[in-house]
């Protein structure tokens, strides 16, 4: 994406995040900031001072702090419209009309300006209007509904899954609306709803539902249509083995050393073998007693069965895959998480190295040189 100009009004999370993405593939990303700065500057952790939390999103973006209900300062903002390919907002739907700087005034301003909008329920319908927060639309969408175990209190999802992804759906809108205007000239508004992206990754939940009529309910880490495809307790702690299919099944049977089981009429398919997941998890996980976990998954790698721990954070980090494919950065003398989106050949001069996060304001000098009078 080297050479578009992403201008970024949004803050805190799904924008923000949004915008990380697309500077990572190369966009140069301007922060339009108001003057008290993005409200996650004042999130922690925090080191010198400055907000780890707003440092991680906001990496090699620039930032300039501008009042948008002052007639100059909106004046200033107009001069960066000028000559960007896309801004991103994620206010609350009006918010940005009432201004002056909606889609409708913005186009016909700018008509090779796209617009690109993440809200909690979009620009349509009747809760467009309504305030949302990545809690707020995982207990909504259901995805909550559906994590954790049987009979345990409601779960929410270990990251912000409301907001992230809100921010990839949004970048992905953005990339095919550039790709649009590439093709036709036109500038078109994206219009990405928090609550849609839930419904979006909810996909087989929901397909269950649509196509049985019975409601989806946690399940704990068994998953809802592939057995054995689950977590299973080893003699130290608990494992995840993944048998997709019957062949595997076969091959996790061999490297259990219970090859009759895959004879076993009960077992036959992943269908028969899905209405005895209890009792199938019960035979496995008598055998995994006898042995410690790292011993099963050499095993299982072995015998070709995918299978793996469940690791910390910590852990995860220190998987010897990670630091090969640069998942862990350093910007500013932080490490951070890395590109997900490897572009060859251009992932190869990738050095792990990244622009810190700007202070607030930080660009203004340069920008408004830069972005003089239109």
């Amino acid at each position: 994406m080297s050479g578009a100009v992403i201008l970024d009004l949004s803050r805190i999370l799904a924008g923000p995040y949004c915008t990380l993405l697309l500077h990572e593939l190369g966009a140069r990303v301007i922060k339009v900031e108001p003057p008290q700065g993005d409200d996650s500057r004042a999130y922690g952790p925090f080191q010198d001072g400055e907000s780890l939390y707003f440092a991680a999103i906001n990496r090699g973006k620039e930032s300039i702090a501008l009042d948008l209900k002052d007639d100059g300062d909106r004046a200033v903002f107009g001069r960066l419209a000028a000559r960007a390919d896309v801004i991103v907002e994620n206010f609350r739907p009006g918010t940005m009309e009432k201004l002056g700087l909606g889609w409708d005034a913005l186009h016909e301003r700018f008509p090779r300006l796209i617009y690109a909008a993440a809200s909690g329920f979009g620009h349509t319908g009747p809760d467009s209007a309504k305030p949302a927060y990545d809690m707020i639309v995982q207990g909504l969408g259901g995805i909550m509904s559906v994590t954790g175990h049987p009979g345990a209190p409601p779960a929410r999802i270990g990251v912000s899954i409301g907001d992230l992804g809100a921010g990839i759906y949004t970048a992905l809108g953005i990339a095919a609306a550039l790709y649009h205007r590439e093709r036709t000239g036109e500038a078109t508004k994206v219009d990405v709803s928090m609550l849609d992206c839930q419904l979006s990754l909810m996909e087989n939940p929901a397909m269950r539902y649509m196509a049985t009529g019975s409601v989806p309910a946690p399940m704990g880490g068994r998953h809802a249509t592939i057995t054995p495809f689950a977590i299973f307790q080893a003699k130290d702690r608990p494992i995840i083995i993944a048998a997709g299919n019957d062949g595997l099944f076969r091959k996790l049977c061999t490297a259990l050393g219970q090859p009759d089981w895959a004879q076993d009429p009960r077992f036959a398919t992943n269908e028969t073998r899905r209405a005895l997941a209890a009792e199938l998890a019960t035979l496995v996980e008598g055998v995994l007693a006898s042995h410690s976990a790292d011993h099963w998954l050499q095993v299982m790698e072995t015998a070709g069965v995918p299978a793996g721990p469940i690791n910390t954070v910590a852990d995860a980090l220190a998987h010897p895959q990670v630091a090969p494919r640069n998942m862990v950065v350093q910007a500013g003398g932080v490490r951070m998480i890395g590109n997900p989106v490897k572009v060859w050949p251009h992932a190869a001069n990738d050095d792990g190295q990244r622009t810190p996060a700007p202070a607030l304001d930080g660009d203004r000098t340069r920008l408004l040189a830069e972005f003089g009078p239109v």
